[in-house]
């Protein structure tokens, strides 16, 4: 056999081989249209996404030194365990200021409550006088007619009906003038005694502030306080973290905004465990602006050597807690987010699509409750059982 009769089948074969990978390509650009088709346009994704949370700052309501710290960086605390506390001395003794002031007005007002009694009753006093004079009045009138005395015995009785009824007056407005004090008032309702108890109240609660505890359940940060340090109200101490109740940032690009809605499924992974544990999570919504709008320094674009760059919009999703809670994730951990778009019924950022998000802590709801107990033993220990009713009006 010759040397071109060995190498005769090679054209054959080589037209095989690109017909085979043609039709390879051609399948696989099918099955890819097909995966396209039913899956990929309906996935947006990206890596540029991270957690995120609440940083909740524990800071003091009033100023003082402290002088404890009970939780450090990385614990666990819950929500109401003491933190810090801040030397109460200070603060007891305004305590005891306070309430020996709020003893003394309840003492003082009681004074009042005796005194217009003490002026009632002369009133009522004088008032018996003129009715007497008056009395001695008539039966003179009737001796003069008789002659049995004289002209000027009636007259000295006249003027003694005259100097009775002014002291009666007299009486009545300085009754009038006391009562206003206690008039339609209790011990405890006397605006004295009102001011005198919120002074109280006012005391206590600054030394219930001497303990400092936490807002919320968390992991502490970027603790600030050491003992010994003075500081002022309003002083950051320290940081927590609840890290049960943290969510994801996803920076989409704009051109992939178009198919996002609230209420999507959304599954994620996090470097930090790999592929192999996969987060589920809803979209809660879109920012009110891009990345950019919202920096320091905003870009200008009124430039002629104007040169586009694609924008991205934060898109909030809310994460499992029971996932969270098995897998647990820190701030700022990057994250690869994959939002299934196709529910795609309502329009973007459409009005009430996602529950309003809300916070709150009920751990200084209570601050004034005992204070209020103070308030009313104090009271009771010095009214004496004292009740101020409505006076009558002098005169009456």
């Amino acid at each position: 056999m010759t040397r071109q009769d060995h190498h005769a089948p090679a054209p054959r074969h080589n037209k095989l081989l690109a017909g085979a990978i043609g039709i390879a390509a051609l399948l696989a650009a099918a099955g890819f249209g097909l995966y396209w088709t039913a899956t990929l346009q309906y996935r947006e994704v990206t890596e540029d996404a991270y957690v995120e949370g609440n940083l909740v700052q524990v800071t003091t309501q009033v100023a003082g030194t402290v002088t404890a710290i009970a939780a450090d960086n990385t614990d666990r605390v819950r929500a109401g365990q003491q933190l810090v506390t801040l030397n109460p001395v200070d603060a007891r003794l305004a305590l005891e200021r306070s309430t020996a002031m709020l003893a003394k007005t309840v003492r003082q007002v009681r004074a009042q409550v005796a005194a217009a009694a003490q002026m009632q009753a002369n009133v009522e006093l004088r008032r018996t006088d003129l009715n007497r004079v008056q009395a001695d009045v008539e039966r003179r009138e009737q001796l003069v007619r008789t002659g049995a005395i004289s002209g000027e015995d009636l007259e000295h009785a006249r003027e003694a009906v005259r100097t009775a009824r002014a002291a009666l007056v007299a009486a009545g407005q300085q009754f009038a003038a006391n009562n206003a004090y206690v008039e339609g008032t209790s011990v405890a309702t006397h605006p004295d005694v009102l001011g005198a108890a919120a002074q109280v109240k006012d005391a206590y609660i600054a030394t219930v502030r001497t303990a400092v505890p936490a807002p919320v359940a968390g992991m502490v940060a970027k603790r600030n306080a050491q003992v010994g340090q003075r500081v002022a109200a309003g002083a950051t101490l320290m940081t927590i973290v609840p890290v049960d109740a943290v969510w994801v940032t996803a920076n989409f690009k704009e051109s992939q905004l178009r198919h996002l809605r609230s209420g999507q499924p959304v599954a994620l992974t996090a470097d930090a465990y790999g592929s192999g544990v996969v987060y589920h999570g809803t979209v809660v919504g879109e920012e009110a602006g891009t990345g950019s709008a919202f920096s320091l320094m905003p870009a200008q674009n009124a430039t002629g050597n104007w040169i586009k760059v694609v924008q991205r919009v934060p898109v909030r999703i809310a994460l499992d807690p029971r996932e969270v809670a098995g897998h647990p994730l820190q701030l700022g951990l990057s994250m690869r987010v994959t939002v299934d778009t196709t529910q795609r019924g309502r329009t973007r950022m459409a009005a009430g699509a996602a529950p309003a998000q809300a916070y709150r802590t009920t751990v200084f709801a209570r601050e004034d409750q005992d204070a209020a107990a103070l308030v009313a033993r104090i009271v009771d220990a010095n009214s004496g059982g004292a009740h101020l009713t409505p006076g009558r009006r002098a005169g009456s």
